[in-house]
């Protein structure tokens, strides 16, 4: 992240807007760099990788469902996109079926190893987990996902819809731009955990721009689950694999930890803002704070405040900054600790909570409204849609990038470094223990209107998650963007101060504002004089996928203009 100076960051700014405005004359007439949203009668699938959207939209043209389509498409992604995701790390979904009429969540995350304890952090001096190496590793709740999903949704074979990814492991793809440009930021920083470098590198160096990549391992690995089923990554010889290779590297994580993996079904929660029902997945995911933003942003009248005003960006960021309070004190594993969700996301705790809501000045520090009564910034989304109407909203992470760096021999793939987000405070809702589920960054979202499904849509990127989610809603609802623009509109990000775990805590400072370039010199001097502390960096604003139901027939896609992705349909 670089970091300018407050008054040459300002002029920047200002030159930026007028750039994107000049590279913007088109008909549209909006004052950023934008294109079309993408239209199709019968199916559509938006990812952050060329390649694997046309393996989505293959899947579904050959008789597969928006699940397979999506099933299929993740795969790819963990070969083409692994600085983002695999099948080394968790996977949350929400789902409309059209059959039932109603919306599905899955809770892919894995759980900490069993034979790993907070005395053993304690004993090593830690105060935080480590972002890499084994300390942080956690069961992947992927291939599990994968497969109770495709029970309920699928309609081809798992062989099908892992067969375009095995072959393009063996044959090889051209890597894209952005995605080389992680990866040669990650190389340095992985190769000295054993395996990485043997199995994620060309010559010891990451692939560049264009260059082709080939993982025959991985192809191998996903050529043994297709055949054996889940069970073939938790229970079999890639499991042994496993076992030994983190028995031999001061790990923790044991064949018994993935035998005993099971992912879950969950009821997505929800909130109306302005007569749209947007749901999202309880903890131990971030999705309900999108959900408190927004009902504490309901009583303003944003529209006519107007985009990229003082007021817009003043009020946005004052709304995160109580939701984050309550994010840090109590989002958590349901089986460990039980958030008050229905009291965080009702109307009657926003209007509460909105009262330390001034439009006059920058709050200082934000602490949770709801004390725990205590006890013991990548990833990639997708979408999909069907011609029947199913529509797949999925996003799958290893966390930080490619993940922990641990990387078995002949499998192909980085185990993730999930765990990283437990803390090592005893008693907190999200203390380290074993067999648990770390809070999670990971989250899907889907809105629905009069009961039939609107949108389904995702912003990745850490803590950026819920307030991408949050924002998009905005610039459709109150600003009147389209599906495209909302997406391609200049971004706010929000840095508070954060714990070990990357969790945002009770701020002394107001923390930072990051705005993307494209936003007036004017609102930058406004919001200064209220108190904030703006800075401007190049790139913490996620990655945005989505599709719409058009009102009239088939649905509308858009996807992320910053990264390598698309959106496409037939």
């Amino acid at each position: 992240m670089r970091l300018l100076s407050a008054a040459l960051a300002a002029a920047l700014v200002l030159a930026a807007g007028l750039t994107a405005a000049n590279a913007a004359d088109r008909v549209t007439g909006k004052p950023f760099a934008t294109r079309s949203e993408v239209y199709a009668p019968e199916a559509i699938a938006a990812t952050s990788h060329p390649l694997a959207t046309q393996i989505a939209l293959q899947t579904m043209r050959e008789g597969g469902s928006a699940m397979d389509a999506a099933i299929a498409a993740n795969a790819a992604l963990g070969l083409m996109e692994p600085t983002g995701n695999g099948i080394g790390g968790d996977l949350f979904a929400i789902v409309w079926d059209p059959k039932t009429k109603k919306l599905h969540g899955y809770n892919g995350s894995g759980r900490s190893p069993k034979a790993l304890t907070l005395e053993e952090f304690e004993r090593r001096g830690l105060t935080d987990i480590p972002p890499h190496g084994p300390l942080p590793v956690t069961v992947p709740g992927t291939v599990d996902a994968w497969f109770a999903l495709h029970a309920k949704f699928g309609k081809r074979t798992m062989v099908q819809n892992l067969a375009p990814t095995i072959a393009y492991a063996r044959n090889g793809h051209p890597v894209h731009e952005v995605i080389a440009y992680y990866w040669g930021r990650s190389v340095p920083t992985l190769s000295k955990w054993p395996g990485f470098k043997e199995q994620f590198t060309i010559d010891g160096r990451a692939p560049r721009k264009g260059e082709m990549w080939r993982n025959p391992h991985l192809a191998n690995t996903l050529e043994k689950i297709a055949n054996g089923g889940r069970d073939a990554f938790y229970a079999g010889e890639i499991a042994r694999t496993i076992d030994a290779y983190f028995k031999a590297n001061d790990g923790f994580l044991r064949y018994e930890d993935l035998a005993a993996h099971r992912g879950e079904w969950v009821e997505p929660v929800s909130t109306n803002y302005r007569g749209y029902d947007v749901w999202e997945l309880p903890p131990n995911g971030q999705g309900i704070a999108a959900l408190q933003i927004l009902n504490l942003l309901e009583p303003y009248d944003l529209k006519s405040y107007g985009f990229g005003s003082p007021e817009h960006i003043h009020l946005f960021v004052e709304a995160k900054k109580l939701a984050f309070a309550d994010r840090a004190a109590s989002y958590a594993d349901p089986d460990h600790y039980k958030t008050p969700v229905a009291r965080l996301i009702s109307k009657d705790y926003a209007r509460e909570r909105g009262k330390l809501m001034s439009m006059d000045r920058a709050m200082k520090a934000a602490e949770p409204g709801i004390i725990p009564e205590l006890n013991e910034g990548d990833t990639i989304y997708l979408t999909t849609a069907d011609k029947d109407g199913m529509m797949v909203s999925l996003i799958q992470s290893n966390y930080r990038g490619m993940g922990s760096g641990m990387t078995p021999p002949g499998l192909g793939f980085i185990f993730q470094d999930r765990g990283e987000q437990f803390v090592l405070k005893r008693g907190h809702p999200n203390s380290f223990a074993p067999g648990k589920r770390p809070f999670h960054t990971i989250i899907p979202a889907f809105v629905t209107k009069a009961g039939k499904p609107w949108l389904s849509y995702g912003v990745m990127g850490g803590a950026m998650q819920p307030q991408g989610h949050v924002q998009i809603l905005l610039n459709m609802i109150d600003f009147g963007m389209n599906l495209q623009e909302a997406g391609d509109a200049p971004r706010i990000q929000h840095d508070g101060s954060t714990d070990p775990a990357g969790q945002a805590i009770a701020m002394s400072d107001g923390g930072e504002v990051d705005l993307e370039s494209g936003f007036p010199v004017e609102t930058v001097r406004a919001l200064m004089r209220k108190g904030h502390s703006v800075r401007f960096a190049d790139g913490p604003y996620g990655g945005y996928q989505a599709i719409m139901v058009n009102p009239n027939g088939g649905y509308v896609g858009a996807s992320e203009s910053r990264k390598d992705g698309m959106a496409a349909g037939y």
